[in-house]
């Protein structure tokens, strides 16, 4: 990764000749020098649809005579003209990432080391969870914690805090670390593309509660955890990264969590770290991901 301040155009459009020049043509009539360039044409599935193309472009930030918000509007018009879902984004601004927890710690703790070692330079405004369990250790590192218990009885109160203490604190991504919960669809629908969460299978297999004693049921040789986001539908949002690890006959219920907390661990993480840099496109239900 270069060091010096750049900006990440991230966009998708419907496919046709010529957007990449009139995309690099623009970054280069001012002067903008690219850093990296990563493209994609997704086919077309039927006659109806001429497919779709995708691109993240990193430009030095000190190469162009403006900043960002004159960049948007110099650049509206070709995003119009190619009917684009984009956006731009500065490396010198941090992301702001609230975290939500219930009584799984591992998860938690392995964000919290990478974001004191600077390996997720973040800023993290709260977490949030529905147990007081962790208070100590998240203030410990100087950082707000709220207790937001969740019951049977007060589920939409409960979602409607969570979203204030979100808005409130700022945050571009709202990361679930094991939190146990199923968020309200309004939640949800409120922050499409900016809720990820960690599930603990390979996900579509095992999905909701106790996917490891369900994968022991069926005898699989392989676990995994899948980075996805949220959506109203329990454990259906956008894959943004999945690994697996090989078990076999004598491995238990207890083993499997054990070696499945490494996994997902490492795969929140790097799913998180995607999506930070702007790496990970949506499309309907599926997502580009440019390492």
């Amino acid at each position: 990764m270069h060091r010096e301040r750049f900006f990440t155009l991230s966009a998708s459009c419907p496919d046709r000749t010529g957007i990449v020049a009139k995309v690099s043509g623009f970054i280069a009539e001012h002067k903008g020098w690219i850093l990296e360039t990563a493209l994609h044409a997704e086919p077309a599935v039927d006659a109806d649809n001429r497919g779709r193309y995708f691109m993240r472009i990193e430009i030095r930030a000190d190469s162009l005579p403006f900043m960002l918000s004159e960049f948007r509007e110099r650049f509206r018009p070709i995003a119009e003209e190619l009917n684009m879902d984009w956006k731009i984004t500065d490396s010198a601004v941090k992301k702001r990432v609230v975290i939500l927890v219930s009584k799984q710690e591992h998860c938690l703790y392995d964000l919290l080391a990478r974001w004191q070692s600077k390996e997720l330079d973040i800023e993290i405004p709260c977490v949030i969870s529905n147990h007081e369990t962790f208070r100590g250790f998240v203030e410990w590192h100087g950082i707000p914690f709220h207790h937001v218990p969740v019951t049977p009885d007060n589920k939409a109160q409960a979602y409607a805090e969570v979203q204030r203490l979100f808005e409130e604190s700022r945050g571009d991504t709202m990361v679930l670390a094991r939190y146990m919960q199923i968020l309200s669809p309004e939640l949800c629908a409120a922050h499409p593309g900016k809720i990820l969460n960690i599930h603990h299978s390979f996900l579509p297999s095992f999905v909701g509660a106790k996917p490891y004693h369900q994968a022991y049921t069926k005898g699989v040789k392989l676990i995994g955890a899948t980075c996805h986001y949220v959506t109203a539908d329990l454990d259906q949002g956008p894959i943004v990264e999945q690994d697996v690890i090989r078990i076999d006959h004598s491995d238990s219920v207890e083993d499997m969590v054990r070696y499945g907390k490494d996994i997902e661990k490492a795969v929140l993480a790097r799913g998180l770290r995607y999506h930070l840099e702007d790496r990970v496109l949506i499309h309907g239900n599926k997502t580009v991901v440019f390492r």
